[in-house]
């Protein structure tokens, strides 16, 4: 995820959905979906693709060829991709009772326990808190037990080739995935791989932490030391891959990620503060000139700031000052809520280790 689509943070409550009661399981080994569509084999544009990939990035042309051609184009993923309903009103205490739940934040602890040595030594060598590392494939996966039941080849050929026209941005999206599915089959032939075993999302992320074929080649890193990158079967290498992602995209050790912010309605320009979305743009002084309120630890920060809004649906939103390593795990998903979710799935699991476990 990876380089991540804006639009994957409004279909997560979906895809990450989780039975009451259920209970967190290790990753298992991949098996293949049962879904079946039309073959892209007799799709001229994909075939082109396949030609074109396999000169480019010196691949055998049979067997990208086959590859590509098996792929299926599946309606179900298409459908998927449509934008939400209009009118829709987003409402962020929704949106974290999806995520931050016995259930999450217990299997979060069992994780952390079970990962200790490896959690630590990920923060050593990225700097990236362990909780936030806990809180990305809690919301992602819940830690293993839901990593997609989609072929990867077949989300991304589907999306490649025929990717929803109503889309507004479907040009530039249609650009995107042949760029992660070129990636995929580059990774699959050079590792021996199979391209039609892989599982993954609708949107082709793979593992534990759901990472696209473009972040996998950037930032997966063999965390394990077993001589081979395995984000589905090792917790060691998914961890070790997501602190890389972060350290990669520019966190910053020992930075929060957002502090508290209340307003002075005599000075406040909140049009302002909020023109720059979740982009840290302003420094203390001129963040605290348009009407935001710091206290503390706050007015000491060394870096920009931004003012990130919460809706609440027919509520007053939810504000607070996000730092540029709020604008960090952003970068995984497009989404201020995805990133809070993140924070407080973390926190809470780290509470709740403090607290003795589940």
């Amino acid at each position: 995820m990876s380089l991540r689509l804006t639009l994957f943070a409004l279909f997560l409550i979906a895809i990450h959905a989780l039975p009451a009661g259920a209970e967190a399981k290790k990753p298992a080994k991949t098996q293949v979906a049962a879904r079946q569509g039309t073959p892209f084999a007799a799709n001229d544009q994909a075939m082109r693709f396949a030609q074109d990939v396999a000169q480019r990035r010196d691949l055998d042309p049979e067997w990208t060829r086959r590859a590509v051609g098996s792929a299926q184009n599946l309606a179900v993923v298409s459908r998927l991709m449509q934008p939400p309903p209009g009118g829709t009103r987003k409402n962020w205490g929704v949106y974290r009772s999806r995520f931050i739940d016995p259930v999450r934040i217990n299997a979060g602890v069992r994780f952390w326990q079970d990962n200790r040595a490896t959690l630590e030594r990920a923060e050593q060598e990225y700097g990236v808190p362990a909780a936030i590392v806990v809180g990305i494939i809690g919301v992602e996966t819940i830690y293993g037990r839901n990593t997609g039941d989609f072929r990867v080849i077949d989300a991304l050929a589907t999306l490649a080739f025929n990717f929803p026209a109503s889309h507004p941005r479907a040009a530039e999206r249609s650009e995107y995935f042949r760029g992660e599915l070129e990636q995929f089959l580059s990774l699959q032939h050079r590792s021996g791989g199979d391209p039609l075993q892989p599982l993954g999302s609708y949107a082709g992320a793979m593992g534990l932490p759901q990472f696209m074929p473009s972040s996998h080649v950037k930032w997966a890193v063999d965390f394990d030391g077993d001589g081979r990158i395995d984000l589905s079967n090792s917790a060691a290498d998914a961890i070790g891959s997501v602190a890389s992602y972060f350290k990669g995209y520019g966190w910053q050790t020992g930075m929060p990620t957002h502090y508290p912010v209340a307003f002075d309605s005599a000075r406040l320009d909140k049009e302002a503060l909020l023109a720059p979305d979740i982009l840290p743009s302003f420094s203390v002084a001129s963040f605290t000139a348009k009407g935001a309120v710091l206290e503390g630890q706050a007015l000491q920060h060394n870096g920009p700031l931004a003012l990130v809004e919460l809706q609440m649906g027919e509520a007053a939103p939810r504000y607070v000052a996000g730092t540029e390593n709020f604008y960090v795990i952003t970068r995984y998903n497009w989404s201020s809520y995805y990133a809070m979710a993140v924070i407080e799935l973390g926190r809470e699991v780290q509470q709740a280790m403090q607290r003795g476990g589940p």
